[in-house]
């Protein structure tokens, strides 16, 4: 599975339309959708059988896509970015931006910035 320009444009509409995709990661598939999209999160949430106050993980292909959704200090960033990319998420402060079905009603999101070369 290769990220061709066509795959790209096509993910990008089933996203924007409220949709779900499945990607490989380092370690599983996951489930994918527009995180402010609530219906769609409701969606993976159904087809994942999970309460949303377990919270979801927030994948991303860099740390600044993630920079919206937390809230850490700039030595704190450094500490997590020496681990990224890769498999290792992390559970840190939400900003106040970051919506509950995300954090499960916490103060805290779990982010982690993939290596793999489709999920990025």
């Amino acid at each position: 599975m290769h990220n061709t320009p066509f795959r790209l444009r096509q993910t990008g509409q089933i996203l924007s339309q409220g949709g779900v995709i499945a990607y490989p990661t380092e370690a599983v598939f996951g489930l994918g959708c527009d995180p402010l999209d609530a219906i769609a999160v409701e969606r993976i949430l159904t087809l994942k059988q999970r309460d949303w106050r377990k919270g979801l993980i927030l994948l991303a292909a860099n740390l600044e896509q993630l920079h919206p959704w937390i809230s850490l200090s700039p030595e704190e960033l450094a500490k997590i970015s020496a681990h990224w990319p890769g498999p290792a998420t992390w559970v840190v402060p939400a900003s106040q931006n970051t919506p509950d079905w995300i954090t499960g009603g916490r103060d805290e999101v779990a982010v982690r910035v993939t290596a793999h070369p489709v999920a990025a």
